[in-house]
């Protein structure tokens, strides 16, 4: 004879039978998932949200504007507060209606390492656009790598194409764009080096090739333009400067510099962008007092009235 579910078990409901109740172990009960996916999400979300905020705090210092700067980098900065970016600072500590302190470390390698990403600061001054280690504002200058020379020289040629520059000396900086062009026009072979990463307490390059320049030791000097632009004016000779021209496959030769701050302070930025807009006149102001060569957004030369 042939047994039913209610005769093998008459008291119990026939969804919870043996025969049922293993088939439904074999198969995860749906709200239970759902339950479990909706725990892990939320925990997730829990996570971004403290780290997001961990993220867009803002600890810098109301009180003081905290500058982290070069103490012996003319035309950029020093410990005597001469420097353009000095001056510069002083624009905004001035907006900010604060006093300016400083933390003096050398711009060599590990200077954002040392000083703002330990948060020694709030500010350094002077950035290349795009800086991986830290967050940029607007920029508040562009200028360009030039070639100079003495204009008693004789040099007639504008650009490093021109095959006049093959018998000349050409002091150039170790590692900077300018000395990709010397390789693609074949350059080197009489060229002068110059120390890319040096201490700035001991030696200056910049200075070095342009005294070198001024002295005829060398014919021609190729160099970022805020550095020749503010040695050249310290000579007693004078020299012709032209701005060096960006080439297709060849790296830029101008560059937007910015201030920079540390990831995640959007608010700080954003204070610091209205700052460089509403004196931006002042800061170019500041800027070409120190004989630098400044582009416009068009990349031409800005001409002193």
């Amino acid at each position: 004879m042939k047994l039913t579910k209610t005769q093998l078990a008459p008291d119990v409901p026939a969804e919870l039978t043996m025969t049922k109740t293993y088939k439904d172990r074999s198969r995860p009960d749906r709200n239970f998932v759902k339950n479990c996916w909706s725990i892990i999400l939320i925990f997730g979300l829990l996570i971004f949200a403290s780290t997001l905020s961990a993220q867009t705090t803002e600890v810098r210092d109301r009180t003081a504007l905290r500058v982290c700067a070069d103490p012996g980098n003319l035309p950029f900065s020093n410990d005597k507060e001469e420097g353009f970016e000095n001056k510069i600072a002083e624009v905004v500590a001035e907006e900010l209606q604060i006093p300016i302190h400083y933390t003096w470390f050398p711009q060599t390698r590990g200077f954002i390492r040392n000083t703002l990403r330990v948060r020694k600061c709030d500010l350094v001054m002077g950035i290349s656009s795009a800086h991986e280690l830290l967050l940029n504002t607007n920029h508040y200058y562009r200028s360009v790598f030039v070639l100079f020379f003495r204009k008693d020289s004789g040099i007639t040629g504008t650009q490093l194409s021109d095959p006049q520059f093959r018998k000349l000396r050409i002091g150039v900086v170790a590692g900077t764009p300018p000395a990709n062009l010397m390789l693609k026009y074949e350059l080197f072979d009489n060229h002068r080096p110059y120390q890319l990463i040096v201490d700035t307490r001991i030696q200056k390059s910049g200075r070095d090739m342009v005294a070198d320049v001024a002295s005829g030791e060398v014919d021609v000097g190729l160099l970022w333009g805020p550095i020749a632009g503010y040695y050249i004016g310290r000579q007693n000779v004078q020299m012709t400067v032209l701005p060096i021209r960006d080439e297709p496959d060849m790296p830029k030769m101008n560059y937007r510099i910015t201030m920079g701050v540390r990831h995640g302070e959007i608010e700080w930025k954003r204070t610091l962008n209205k700052i460089i807009r509403k004196r931006q006149q002042d800061i170019n102001q500041i800027l070409m007092s120190y004989g630098l060569l400044l582009l416009d957004r068009k990349g031409n030369p800005i001409i002193v009235p």
